[in-house]
């Protein structure tokens, strides 16, 4: 039932869902571009409707409201980006003990416009051995969905360029937002 209105939700709003869900069954599933608070909303409906269950990371603040357990049921994993912590080291550990696992990361970090993408998707996919699945929110076009995936090879730049083919063309909410498909080569190293 759930599935069925939250189709139908899309499709009043006009969004076409694209149905490409990898046949893994452990994955990164970065979203990107991340631009407006609508993002989430429209990103949520769009799992529902595909029948997409996944973990995702969310800075902490947003669980501290009385929606906070409702994030949580949803697949929400709060992370205080205050506190220097090992969420590669921990999020490879959930893959390695896991029999199906489906992250979801936004990797610009944020709804403004950012000069680098955080690098800890590609680590955490790179660690745990696991593929990096791309969600995608073409605005421009009213779709939504999962496109493609490859496996990291550990040539940073190599996969950068796969990621950056991607998601060139794919327009979020803001555009001007948007910032460039690119990582710090020496973040996590």
């Amino acid at each position: 039932m759930l599935q069925f209105l939250a189709s139908a939700l899309l499709r009043l709003f006009g969004w076409h869902a694209i149905q490409g869900l990898p046949k893994f069954k452990k994955y990164v599933l970065i979203g990107a571009p991340h631009t407006s608070n609508w993002d989430f909303i429209v990103g949520m409906m769009t799992a529902l409707a595909i029948g997409l269950r996944f973990k995702w990371l969310a800075k902490h603040t947003l669980f501290n409201n009385p929606f906070g357990p409702v994030l949580k049921f949803f697949g929400g994993i709060p992370i205080d980006r205050r506190v220097r912590s090992s969420v590669i080291e921990k999020m490879t550990e959930m893959f390695n003990n896991s029999e199906r696992l489906v992250l979801g990361i936004t990797p610009e970090g944020t709804r403004s416009k950012t000069e680098y993408w955080k690098s800890g998707f590609y680590y955490i996919a790179l660690n745990a051995k696991v593929p990096v699945a791309f969600a995608f929110l073409d605005y421009e076009n009213k779709k939504i969905g999962v496109g493609d995936y490859f496996i990291p090879c550990g040539d940073i730049d190599a996969d950068m360029q796969i990621i950056r083919n991607f998601y060139n063309a794919i327009k979020g909410k803001r555009p001007d937002k948007q910032g460039e498909v690119r990582v710090r080569r020496k973040e996590y190293n």
